[in-house]
């Protein structure tokens, strides 16, 4: 998920200046903007606030302070960190969230990019995460030429090729990538856990950075490198 940045906002996400017992202010009741929960990936999520300080929080660098706050997800029951400071005496303008959204590495091939960022946005859809898990990884061994067979013979194939380690092979054998693995267990229960939905999206992330992304901070490196030598 791309997060738009207009004068160090995060543009679209705000949230109105209220006033507790004491008169003083604070966030409002609910979070407005939000795309997706930075936890369970639940699209446009109600974010209801727990806590808000009632003034920018102390510092002692001197440095700038800011309004704090943590609002719940009515999805998942997570909790969301808030910074902002008010932009009006209306409303606040949101800074920044802990954690942040999860999105996929520019590093990696658009199609695999793609499939992994639709995992990250349907972990309150187990199932579903599961099966844009698995297209991720189809899509990451395809790229490397690895086209026929089922997705686990494929992962077979790569490890004897030495595109992937006995580490990772033994990780994919044990995660369920939608319904690409034939199992009696997974028969006799065809959907997926989010305790399973969340090991497979670790997994394609996971084989993502150790396919694409280090290959390529590596290139980048070793140019930076070169670089610094001519200099």
């Amino acid at each position: 998920m791309t997060r738009v940045w207009e004068d160090g906002h995060l543009t679209g996400i705000t949230a109105k200046i209220d006033k507790n017992r004491n008169h003083q202010t604070i966030l409002g009741p609910e979070l407005a903007g939000v795309g997706r929960c930075p936890h369970c990936g639940v699209k446009d999520p109600r974010m209801e606030l727990e806590w808000s300080s009632s003034s920018p929080t102390i510092r002692a660098d001197g440095k700038q302070s800011f309004y704090w706050a943590a609002y719940r997800c009515a999805t998942c029951g997570s909790i969301t960190a808030v910074k902002a400071k008010p932009i009006s005496n209306e409303k606040f303008s949101v800074l920044e969230l802990f954690p942040h959204a999860k999105s996929a590495h520019d590093d990696l091939p658009l199609r695999v990019r793609t499939y992994l960022q639709q995992a990250y946005d349907t972990l309150h859809s187990p199932d579903a995460a599961a099966v844009m898990a698995g297209s991720a990884v189809d899509a990451m061994l395809k790229e490397r030429g690895l086209e026929d067979g089922s997705l686990y013979k494929r992962i077979d194939q790569a490890l004897k090729a030495n595109i992937l380690t006995q580490g990772m092979a033994d990780w994919a054998h044990e995660v369920r990538l939608g319904s690409n693995r034939p199992r009696h267990s997974d028969a006799e229960n065809p959907h997926v856990s989010p305790a399973e939905a969340q090991q497979a999206v670790d997994f394609a992330e996971a084989l993502g950075n150790f396919m694409f992304v280090l290959t390529a901070r590596i290139e980048r490196g070793i140019v930076e490198a070169k670089g610094a030598d001519a200099d």
